[in-house]
């Protein structure tokens, strides 16, 4: 089972799905990418201040993991795409990705609203289908994290219509992001930590 080829320690934090072979692609074809995100996915900890932070353009949450990326040389990357219909040029705008390197696309969906996950997928799929990306991945939150929420007094903060993996996996499943292989990392309880 391709999930036993992760290691406990993500395996044991993490709710991880996978769809069309994407850890074998990651792990063999993508080496150095998946020393950092295996790097990046263990350096994090879903403190309680963050949760607590009031929402701005970014969380703190996909901030730690877009910085940490960062520093290992990977980026925000806005394809410039088009395609060619008798000799004029349609330009075919995609979405940007919070951190590429390497033809892996990673975007991080902690508290936006659920349809962010539409448009992920159809930007993976377009990527995809036109060769510009190999794999991509999503970090998001557990569904049962609500429980943390709710007794933060956060509840309607991170409510049911926002991104969480019950949102997600469905529309994964039901061929939203085409033929693209993806990979997606739940942020759970046993990242909590409410001393920090």
């Amino acid at each position: 089972m391709a999930l036993d080829n992760l290691p406990i320690d993500i395996t044991k934090k993490y709710e991880v799905h996978e769809f069309k072979h994407a850890i074998a692609i990651l792990q063999q074809d993508f080496e150095e990418e998946y020393v950092d995100v295996i790097d990046v996915l263990r350096s994090f900890t879903l403190k309680k201040t963050a949760i607590l932070t009031p929402g701005g353009r970014k969380s703190p949450i996909a901030d730690a993991f877009d910085s940490f990326l960062y520093t290992r040389g990977w980026e925000e990357h806005d394809f410039k795409t088009k395609i060619t219909v008798d000799e004029e040029d349609k330009h075919t705008p995609t979405h940007k990705i919070d951190c590429y390197k390497n033809r892996v696309a990673l975007d991080v969906e902690w508290n936006n609203k659920d349809p962010f996950y539409d448009r992920d997928l159809n930007n993976f799929r377009l990527l995809y289908d036109r060769d510009a990306i190999s794999l991509a991945i999503i970090i998001t939150r557990c569904t049962d994290l609500q429980k943390i929420f709710k007794s933060l007094d956060k509840g309607k903060s991170y409510g049911s219509s926002t991104t969480h993996m019950a949102k997600l996996l469905p529309r994964i499943i039901g061929g939203g992001a085409g033929g693209c292989p993806i990979l997606v990392f739940g942020i759970s309880q046993n990242l909590y930590d409410p001393n920090l």
